[in-house]
């Protein structure tokens, strides 16, 4: 080979380097962002995951108490003015308060 060829080569494979390095560089910082996102998706998992399990427990305690329709919440908060709701008072007031066999069976029986 003559020496100008030897150096047109040269100057050849430093120019592919140079793309070489230039797309490894690339490469690099497409994996350091998704190393990044990747950490970042794990913090906030993790949060999701703790937030989940916080409103599963609230829920669990929450179910221990049956929940009321809105009528039979409605009828609750009559009863609980001190008003009958059963089919033999209803409307009348209950004097001093006194409980309802029948307005409790109405408000919190058969679901």
């Amino acid at each position: 080979m003559a020496k100008r060829d030897v150096y047109e080569e040269l100057k050849d494979l430093q120019a592919e380097m140079v793309k070489m390095i230039s797309k490894f560089e690339q490469v690099q910082d497409e994996v350091t962002q998704t190393l990044e996102q990747n950490a970042e998706l794990k913090i906030e998992n993790q949060h999701l995951r703790e937030v989940l399990r916080s409103e599963h427990n609230e829920s669990l305690n929450n179910s221990a108490e049956p929940q009321l329709s809105k009528s039979r919440q409605n009828l609750e908060k009559l009863y609980e003015e001190g008003f009958h709701v059963c089919n033999f008072e209803y409307g009348k007031r209950r004097e001093n308060n006194e409980p309802c066999a029948f307005c409790l069976d109405v408000i919190y029986g058969e679901r």
